[in-house]
This record gives structure tokens, C-alpha cells and sequence, in this order.
């Protein structure tokens, strides 16, 4: 039975803010609404509903949910998409309206990271600005800015849009950014605009997201407004969603609940520091051991201490064994370390292929921290390992070996003999690397065993079969590195999240698990300094997110010593 607030909202013909908390059905009336709308044939041929969220794994469970709820005849007129895809559609074919230049390229996070690492912080918009009006290179987080000034300077481009989706459904409203508000501005001058928001999931500050802005979305569009508060679907029957309710007003504090359960851990002799969160996962796998298809997700606040929880997960030390696992890694690291493997597995005259290697090395330590500043010393190794290739001088012990290194790698290069099988071959050389005596080389091997488009069916492991097959090696395997990743970026489809994934609170967002196991770290903490009022709040918020996550049963695993203020 529909509720009388989702009753009306399916009956608004209007500008329309959904509003709700996790699992309170937001996405499924949302679908039931576009079904409707077109099943009444109010669609011209050539017409669809746009429905547009921020993250792919969130497209693709969409994607999954719309399948069950419409029909394959019906689903032609629903299209399904990140901004991203959505403002790619638009920039490919009349970007050069703005920068007067016939070819654009695309810039992906990794490669825009190496470029950026050195500029400071605040001159970081103004070079992403340049690359695109002078060099053709576009940059992601410029997508949403450049189509929402294309559609306001040129109302004939965004009549053809909005004429294309009249009815547009925002997902995740609350976490829009100042640009993405103005494209949506501009967006809701002709197409009908349906928000769905939960204002205590805005855990996105630190990109732009404004509390105001359901607010203005009423007043910009004197938009009807809906409240689905207090339902909740997705853990029906347990009292996750009250908890994660009672945290925001700090009504959990001495309360006992069913599904969510706090652990105060402690240290244990001779034991690793994050052996209590490894037990959780083996108790949670015990609990779920006749749940067919189960998941379990292991919420972390930080990337570090994710990475040092998956080394631990992978080992087979104190008692317990190893857990095969997913993990949810930035796409820096990897895929710049792919593009060393990539040079590898092409290979070429041992000459050139060391100088490819030390340009991607290069490009390797400079971009490796992703969107944080990398310390000058590792500038200085990039920029040293970069002056070789043209002077043939290297000076210093660490470098001089890492250039040796890079010979005698390339050198073998000419005599190993590759399977065909390009998984078993990534692996053999990633395994080269692992085994150098220079650590910079065995860092890309590290950073490499996170990547995950090496899976059966991937599109770069299809290209590299495609490869070999064609020519009996690996040429072209660097573009195909390129190519893959960029892929990645815009893919769609539906992930299979069964099995145990380890992530950031905040990777989490949008995604559902069966038992979810948050683990606060004894130095990486969720709550951090409390003086710092916003980022307690958005620590705060972003545990609310993490608990709400599960379906069965959420643990939460905090220091003994210095517990989080939260529980």
C-alpha cells in the first residue's frame, strides 16, 4: 500500500522534491512515477525520462530496479545515467562552441593528478580551465560547469535537450554541487524536474554541497514538496533505520537495539591491531552461512586504513585465514601503475621501452596521491627520473638503482616468452616488479594488485586478448590501458556485490549489503577533531550513512580506549 504522501506524489504533474531517509522507497516511486508517465503516452517518439545519479555502481542498481518494475518495451523511453554520462553526451558533440576547437580530449583523474600535483591548490581551477581552452584536454570536474554555460548562452541547444527528456529525475539531490545546481537550473527552464533528497545523507560538503539546496530548488521552481519520512524498506523489520536515526540526535547513547551492535575493542597481545575487525567479518560470514548470495561490507573512514585492513584480510596470520575480498580503490593509484605494466607487457627495443618505462614511472609517483599534494622529494624524484631520459645523467644511490632497474627490466623484456592469456601475463609481470631491489618498482606492484578491470569479461582484458590474437603481443597495450579505464569511468553495469567488499564510509553511499561491519580505527578515526564543527557533523552524518547501508544486522567496532563520541 502506497502512502498518502506517495500517492500524491505519483498524481504531481508539477516540479517535485521527494524527500526521505535510506530505504524509505525514494528510487522505487520514482521508477512507479516514470512507468506511469509513460504508460499515459504523454512521450513523443524519439522523447525519454532521464534519470540521473552521481555514482555508476548507484546507475546500475537503478538499472536493475527499473527492470523489475517496467517493461523491456517500456524501459526504450527510460534512460538511466550519471551526470557525468549525461554531460559527456552533450560535450562531445558541442564542446567546441565554447573553446572553438574541433577535437576534445578527455583528461581522466589519474593523468589530470600527475598534471595538477605541483600547482597549488587554488590555481588548480584556472589550469583545468586553460587545458580545456587551449589544449582541447577536459578535465571531469569541468563537465558540469561547461554544459551549464553552453545551455545558458545557447537556449536553441538546450530546447533540443530538454525537448529530448522532458521529465528529468535527480537522484541524491541533496549532494549537488554549485555547478551541477546550475546546469539543473538551466536544465529545468523546459523539462519538468523531479528531485529525490535526504538532507541527513549530505555527506559531500567537501565538493559543494549545500544544505540550502532543497530550499532553493522549491524557490527557483515552486516545486510541490513530499515527505516519506518514517518508512523504510530496505531493512524492514529490524531497527537499523532507527538507530541511524537516533544517532543524528544522539537518542542511541544507552539505548539497546536488535541490529546494530557497538563493539569496544582493545589491544590483544601478539596480535594485529585489526584482528577484532578480520573476527567480525568470520562471525558475520557464520551468521549469513545459509544466506544464499550473501554480502558483507567492511566501512572504513579512511582510504589508508583501508588499504592496511586488506593487507591484513589477504594474510594468513594470527589464527585466522585469509579472506578473499573486493576493494573499492581510488582510481590513482592503480591505473597509473597499470600504465607501467602496460609499457611492460608492450614491450619494444630495450631502449625505448626503458625510456616509456621511465616516463610512466613519472607519471606513476607525481600522480599517485590522487587530489593531495605529493611531497617534494617524490617531485623530485619524478623530475630526476624525467631528466635522465633526455640528459643520460642520474645522481644519487636510490635513483641511480631505479634507473638500473628499468634497464635490466627492459633487457628481459626482450627475452620473455608471454602466454597469450593476458591476466596470467599481467601477473607475471606485475610480479617482475614486485621482485625489484628498487622500492619505487615494487610500490606500482602494490599499488597494481587494486586494480580491478583484469575480471573475465572486462573490457581490458578483452583488449589485450584482442591484441594478441591479432598480432601474437601486446602492442597498442598502453592505449588499451587508456581506453579500459576510461570505460570504467562512464560503465554502467549492474556489479555483483556478493561477498565481502572493504571500502571508505563514504564509497559505501547508494549501496545495500546484507551485514555491514563499520570499523573505526584506533588513529583513523570518523569523528575527528571536535573543535572543527563541520567536520564533526559530516562524521557524524557519514556514520549515519555506513549503519543504514545494512539489511540484516550492522556491527560497529570502536577503540576501547578512546571510544567514538557518536555511540
Amino acid at each position: 500500500m502506497w502512502s498518502e504522501q506517495k500517492l500524491q506524489f505519483l498524481a504531481c504533474a508539477e516540479h517535485a522534491l521527494a524527500l526521505g531517509g535510506p530505504g524509505s522507497g525514494k528510487t522505487h516511486v520514482a521508477l512507479v512515477k516514470a512507468r506511469d508517465e509513460i504508460r499515459s503516452g504523454a512521450l513523443k517518439p524519439g522523447q525519454k525520462i532521464l534519470f540521473l545519479s552521481f555514482a555508476r555502481p548507484t546507475v546500475a542498481r537503478i538499472i536493475e530496479k527499473a527492470s523489475e518494475l517496467i517493461t523491456r518495451e517500456d524501459m526504450q523511453w527510460l534512460e538511466v545515467n550519471t551526470y557525468h554520462g549525461f554531460a559527456w553526451t552533450v560535450l562531445k558533440s558541442h564542446a567546441y562552441l565554447l573553446n572553438g576547437r574541433s577535437n576534445v580530449q578527455l583528461l581522466p583523474p589519474p593523468e589530470a593528478a600527475a598534471h595538477l600535483t605541483d600547482i597549488a591548490k587554488d590555481g588548480h581551477e584556472a589550469e583545468k580551465l586553460r587545458l580545456f581552452e587551449q589544449d582541447g584536454r577536459l578535465h571531469f570536474d569541468l563537465f558540469a560547469r561547461l554544459v551549464g554555460e553552453l545551455f545558458q548562452r545557447s537556449g536553441r541547444i538546450a530546447r533540443i535537450f530538454s525537448d529530448s527528456y522532458p521529465i528529468i529525475i535527480l537522484d541524491e539531490f541533496q549532494d549537488t554541487n554549485s555547478d551541477e545546481w546550475a546546469l539543473i537550473q538551466q536544465l529545468g527552464r523546459w523539462s519538468r524536474l523531479i528531485a529525490l533528497a535526504d538532507p541527513d545523507q549530505r555527506i559531500y560538503e567537501f565538493r559543494g554541497a549545500d544544505p540550502r539546496r532543497m530550499g532553493e530548488f522549491i524557490g527557483s521552481f515552486q516545486a510541490s514538496s513530499f515527505d516519506f519520512v518514517g518508512e523504510n524498506h530496505r531493512s524492514n523489520g529490524t531497527d537499523i533505520a532507527s538507530y541511524g536515526n537516533d544517532l543524528l540526535t544522539g537518542a542511541n547513547r544507552g539505548k539497546d537495539y536488535q541490529q546494530v551492535k557497538v563493539y569496544r575493542y582493545g589491544f590483544l597481545r601478539g596480535k594485529s591491531p585489526h584482528f577484532t575487525a578480520k573476527a567480525a567479518v568470520f562471525s558475520a560470514l557464520n551468521r549469513l552461512k545459509n544466506v544464499p548470495e550473501k554480502s558483507i561490507a567492511i566501512l572504513v573512514p579512511s582510504k589508508r586504513l583501508m588499504i592496511e585492513l586488506s593487507d591484513y584480510l589477504s594474510s594468513s596470520t594470527d589464527g585466522l585465514p585469509e579472506l578473499s575480498h573486493d576493494v573499492a580503490m581510488d582510481t590513482e593509484p592503480p591505473a597509473l601503475a597499470a600504465g607501467v605494466i602496460a609499457s611492460l607487457l608492450e614491450g619494444g627495443t630495450a631502449s625505448d621501452l626503458a625510456n616509456r618505462l621511465l616516463g610512466a614511472l613519472h607519471s606513476q609517483i607525481r600522480g599517485r596521491r590522487g587530489g593531495k599534494p605529493t611531497p617534494q622529494v617524490e617531485l623530485d624524484l619524478a623530475s630526476a627520473l624525467s631528466g635522465f631520459v633526455s640528459t643520460g645523467k642520474i645522481v644519487g644511490p636510490k635513483r641511480k638503482l631505479i634507473v638500473s632497474e628499468i634497464q635490466r627490466l627492459s633487457s628481459e623484456r626482450q627475452q620473455l616468452q608471454l602466454s597469450g592469456d593476458p591476466a596470467a601475463d599481467w601477473l607475471h609481470i606485475r610480479g617482475l616488479l614486485a621482485a625489484s631491489s628498487a622500492d619505487a618498482l615494487r610500490l606500482v606492484a602494490t599499488d597494481a594488485r587494486y586494480l580491478r578491470l583484469l575480471h573475465r569479461g572486462s573490457v581490458l582484458r578483452t583488449n589485450l586478448g584482442a591484441l594478441w590474437r591479432a598480432q601474437g603481443g601486446y602492442r597498442g597495450a598502453e592505449e588499451a590501458v587508456r581506453s579500459a579505464l576510461l570505460h570504467e569511468h562512464f560503465a554502467t553495469a549492474q556489479k555483483d556485490w556478493r561477498g565481502i567488499h572493504l571500502m571508505t564510509i563514504h564509497k559505501s553511499k547508494g549501496k545495500e549489503f546484507d551485514e555491514v561491519i563499520i570499523y573505526d580505527g584506533i588513529y583513523q578515526r570518523i569523528a575527528r577533531n571536535p573543535d572543527d564543527e563541520k567536520a564533526y557533523a559530516q562524521g557524524l552524518l557519514a556514520l549515519r550513512v555506513g549503519v543504514t547501508r545494512a539489511i540484516r544486522r550492522t556491527s560497529i567496532l570502536t577503540p576501547k580506549s578512546d571510544p567514538c563520541p557518536f555511540l
